[in-house]
């Protein structure tokens, strides 16, 4: 062999023994291995004679390199088993666990969940990871991955003891006599916000937006006799029927407003009603009787078919005839409500605790929460702690209805109240309480009665919806009865394959035929009226109507978001919106309607419900003939049937629609493949000509068929839904 390529050949594996020395010395002080040094030799590189024992160092520590190797995979395999939490033995499972919480018992993840139900009777589309498993399927899942499980032993959860606040009886002894709260009803513009005006002198109708009042006011009215009447000034307009009855909860009187040439009206007999249902005596204002048309007694006949009988028919209803414009009688008026408040002996205890009724509540920029409020028991000063609904208040201010402050509000008197946490909803209890702990535990309360009656709500519901797809489950597969497993398996894994690789976030889409909507109001009493407008919507079969949220205040980004989320359209109500606000809903593509009459927003939403309807198809018959003869011509080797018809009506044009009609029924709908004038094509043939047609499909014609020529145009829909006004 040539000594060349010999000495080359010694110089790798010297070289190579080495490389292998170096590779073992990251090891050596975990090992306790020794570095031997690879002696320098005088000769050079190349010259070294090779030598068996070299070869016998070199697989040493190659053995030792594999070991160390073995031993380091063998140490991060155990770190790494560490680090992930397996489940060993028992699962402990309780009766109810949501699919997350089942996954992180289990050691696994949810698409395991998933996995686990894609052959059963679970809707895995509804399913969340939220979503609540019951003890059966908890079982199943469990079994299916090949363990065991064990009910976790539930810590027996004593019965809440009830904090919620009381209102102790009255005292007879104690009662002193209060002012009447009054509420003025009526149809829409009969003139109760005038007769308010004339009574208050003040000018609430020319501030009104569009003439109509917006929301409740209370205001007390000092009578020259001495008298306080407490008035609630309630809209009498459709919109607001549930603000009306709420008011006259408080109620003890109540005018009815009726318009001396109108009569009675649709609101006129709703408000009848409300003050029958409460149980409140009325008093009859005849208003407008200042002009030409007027009729009284029309008026007060036609009352007698709602039971409604003045003291000149034998009843006990009081009647007035005013003219609230020019002040006419308003005295008559205010008297006939004093003296029906002597009879009622209105009386209320002014010590003790405070309670009384929310008339309305609104967010105010610099003051905060702000309820008005009617005291019905005690005297509310500053500093009394009170609770209504789910929040409560240290009562900081109060102000009277021409702004100013006040010390103290006893019985029967209208208030406003400053130091809310919270907005409370109009219509709330108010009800004072010892202290602010006091006041904590009456919110836990009633925090922890509503959690608990809808979660039971929630069980009914999906309690429910397991029942419909359990008997879902039972149809399937009694439809796969004749298949064997395999098959069943096969069809079942096609059929729901998609929804193992679909995330739960990824499977919610707003439909095309969904109005998402968000609303938002000045005050909690416009809220909800808009809301109860909303719930009498009844056309979900033409477009579903999604409220995603409603509130108070400004429009504001979080409104923005919800509206992008959803592709929703915000409505606001005597709101604003600011130039920042109404640059990114511009660049967001997101609509924001404001308006301050509600009939004018309903009317705007009514309109974006027409946009999401899908067009409607208009037929209009450009002409008419009927068919006096037929035969067949032969194109090739098919023989097509003709008819020969004479227009009697307008025209026939080959590029409109046709229709065959036989014994008043319509057997086919399309086009002509032929139209011809005796033996010319024809485009057009008018009426009292004949002429020959064929249909784009074979079908036989009779004597006496007709011919119908027709124009299709999509009409833009409306939507059927009415609002009541």
């Amino acid at each position: 062999m040539n000594r060349g390529l010999v000495l080359r050949l010694e110089g790798l594996v010297q070289l190579r023994g080495a490389c292998r020395q170096l590779r073992a010395l990251s090891y050596g002080k975990l090992w306790g291995a020794r570095w031997k040094p690879v002696q320098a030799s005088a000769q050079p590189l190349c010259s070294v004679p090779l030598r068996p024992q070299l070869w016998q160092k070199h697989r040493s520590v190659g053995v030792a390199s594999a070991q160390r190797r073995h031993l380091a995979t063998k140490e991060e395999t155990k770190k790494k088993k560490k680090k992930i939490p397996l489940t060993r033995g028992e699962v402990e499972i309780r009766q109810k666990m949501t699919v997350e919480e089942l996954a992180r018992a289990m050691g696994k993840d949810i698409d395991h969940i998933y996995e686990a139900l894609l052959y059963t009777d679970i809707d895995l589309a509804s399913l969340e990871p939220d979503s609540i498993l019951y003890e059966d399927q908890i079982k199943m899942i469990v079994q299916k991955s090949g363990m065991k499980y064990k009910s976790a032993k539930l810590k027996e959860e004593k019965e809440r003891k009830n904090t919620d606040a009381v209102k102790p009886p009255a005292d007879p002894a104690v009662l002193t006599p209060r002012p009447p709260v009054v509420t003025i009803l009526g149809h829409v513009d009969h003139g109760k916000t005038t007769l308010l005006d004339s009574l208050r002198k003040t000018q609430v109708a020319s501030m009104e937006a569009g003439g109509i009042t917006q929301h409740i006011g209370a205001f007390l009215v000092h009578m020259p006799s001495g008298e306080k009447i407490t008035f609630l000034d309630t809209p009498g307009h459709a919109a607001f029927s549930a603000m009306r009855a709420r008011g006259t909860n408080v109620t003890d009187i109540v005018i009815l407003v009726v318009a001396a040439e109108d009569g009675v009206m649709e609101q006129t007999i709703e408000s009848i009603q409300h003050a029958k249902n409460a149980g409140v005596p009325l008093i009859l204002a005849i208003n407008k009787c200042d002009k030409p048309e007027a009729d009284p007694e029309r008026v007060k006949k036609e009352l007698l078919a709602h039971d409604v009988v003045c003291e000149e028919f034998g009843g006990d209803v009081q009647a007035v005839n005013i003219s609230a414009l020019k002040g006419e009688n308003l005295m008559v008026l205010a008297e006939a409500t004093v003296a029906l408040a002597e009879i009622l002996e209105l009386k209320a205890d002014a010590t003790g605790l405070v309670e009384g009724t929310v008339i309305e509540s609104r967010k105010d920029r610099g003051k905060g929460p702000l309820t008005t409020a009617i005291i019905q028991r005690g005297t509310l000063r500053k500093g009394c702690v009170l609770v209504a609904g789910k929040t409560w208040a240290k009562v900081r201010f109060m102000f009277d209805e021409n702004g100013k402050a006040v010390d103290a509000a006893p019985p029967g008197i209208p208030v406003e109240i400053m130091g809310w946490k919270d907005v409370p909803s109009a219509g709330d209890e108010i009800l004072e309480v010892e202290s602010e702990q006091r006041a904590h535990e009456v919110i836990d309360w009633r925090t922890y009665v509503e959690q608990q009656e809808k979660l039971k709500k929630d069980t009914e519901v999906i309690e429910a919806k397991q029942k419909e797809h359990r008997m879902e489950y039972k149809q399937q597969q009694q439809k796969l009865a004749h298949l064997t497993w395999r098959q069943r398996k096969a069809v079942l894994y096609k059929a729901n394959k998609h929804l193992l690789f679909q995330r739960p976030k990824d499977r919610r889409e707003v439909a095309e035929d969904t109005l998402s909507v968000i609303v938002k109001g000045d005050v909690d009493g416009s809220v909800e009226a808009i809301l109860n407008i909303l719930d009498s919507y009844d056309c979900e079969d033409e477009c579903k109507l999604d409220i995603v949220h409603f509130g108070m205040g400004d429009i504001s980004e979080n409104d923005l978001s919800l509206a992008e989320a959803f592709n929703g359209v915000i409505y606001g109500f005597s709101v604003k919106a600011n130039d920042s606000i109404k640059k990114l809903a511009d660049k967001k593509g997101i609509k924001i309607k404001l308006h301050n009459i509600i009939y004018k927003l309903i009317d705007d939403l009514k309109e974006e419900l027409n946009s999401r309807l899908p067009p409607a198809v208009v037929e209009t018959t450009i002409g008419e003939a009927s068919v006096l003869d037929t035969f067949s011509v032969t194109v090739g080797k098919n023989k097509i049937p003709v008819a020969g018809c004479r227009v009697h009506k307008g025209l026939l044009d080959r590029k409109m629609k046709f229709k065959l009609i036989r014994s008043g029924d319509v057997i086919w709908k399309g086009s002509l493949s032929s139209l011809k004038h005796h033996k010319d094509d024809a485009q057009v043939i008018k009426v009292g000509m004949d002429c020959g047609l064929s249909l784009d499909r074979n079908l036989e014609f009779s004597v006496g068929d007709g011919i119908i020529c027709y124009e299709e145009t999509e009409v833009r829909q409306k939507t059927s839904w009415d609002p009541g006004f």
